[in-house]
């Protein structure tokens, strides 16, 4: 009983990947089986982060990148443009309206640092059909990935963050094996914190 009280004081070390649902789609929820504990994949744990005001939203996601408490993020929304599931590998300087530029001094378009093709393949071997894309789609899911891609630290480890997009007829468990099968592959690739 002890070693269990000691055990749970101690600070979680394993990199974290924040996963956001932006558009609330179905079938997301961290915890599993009525168990009260959070999903998460080998060597790393997850943080949920739920919908909220784009703008606030993106401020968030990019506050748990630059504190350092999660090293990764994967944003969830509907694919409006495509049947299927999808990893989104750019996204366009666009505000959230279209009519303009988000920023007058970014980048015309910021490229994924998620591993799209490992993630690709992953999903496929759970059984579910999915590709990537080239093509943002204008919505809220491209202003988050544009505005959390532009805002990452330079330096030698940038954060993986991505964008699946999930066919809105998905239902809730094949949702679940995609986002799992995503989370994982962004987990494989990060290395545990150090020290403090």
């Amino acid at each position: 009983m002890t070693t269990e009280i000691q055990g749970s004081s101690r600070p979680d070390r394993r990199p974290g990947i924040a996963i956001c649902a932006y558009d609330a789609v179905p079938g997301w929820d961290m915890v599993e089986d009525l168990s009260g504990e959070a999903w998460s994949p080998a060597g790393a744990r997850t943080l949920s982060v739920s919908a909220d005001d784009p703008a606030r939203l993106a401020e968030r996601l990019g506050d748990h990148l630059r504190n350092g408490d999660c090293r990764a993020v994967l944003l969830v929304g509907r694919a409006a443009k495509s049947n299927g599931f999808r990893m989104q590998m750019r996204a366009e300087n666009r505000a959230l309206d279209n009519e303009e530029r988000l920023s007058q001094t970014g980048p015309g378009l910021a490229r994924t640092t998620a591993p799209v093709a490992d993630i690709i393949r992953a999903i496929n071997a759970t059984g579910i059909a999915a590709d990537a894309t080239s093509e943002a789609e204008a919505d809220v899911g491209s202003y988050l990935l544009y505005r959390v891609l532009v805002e990452l630290p330079d330096g030698p480890h940038t954060p993986a963050v991505g964008l699946l997009r999930t066919p809105a007829t998905a239902d809730e468990n094949t949702v679940k094996r995609a986002i799992k099968a995503a989370a994982s592959v962004m987990a494989g690739q990060m290395a545990l914190l150090p020290r403090a």
